[in-house]
């Protein structure tokens, strides 16, 4: 599966993007947060959680969202207006 990181998300994990193989108990968005922030220190910013956004395939989801079908998961900020 490919994760892909974008602004400050990707400054703290330090890649635009990678190829990881979840575990099995990584069914959500939410259990996936769990998983990458004990990854390590650069993977920290997934314990801020309610402060990150996803899309699955190029579609917003939400936290409790399945994995099941997923081919690329894009993780960042809330977008803010400007």
């Amino acid at each position: 599966m490919r994760l892909v990181y974008f602004a400050w998300v990707r400054e703290q994990v330090g890649l635009a993007e990678e190829e990881v193989t979840l575990p099995n108990e990584v069914r959500t968005i939410a259990d996936l947060f769990t998983w990458l922030s004990s990854r390590g220190d650069s993977y920290a910013v997934f314990k801020q959680a309610d402060q990150l956004r996803a899309a699955i395939n190029q579609e917003h989801v939400n936290h409790n969202t399945s994995l099941k079908d997923a081919i690329e998961i894009a993780l960042f900020p809330p977008m803010t207006g400007g």
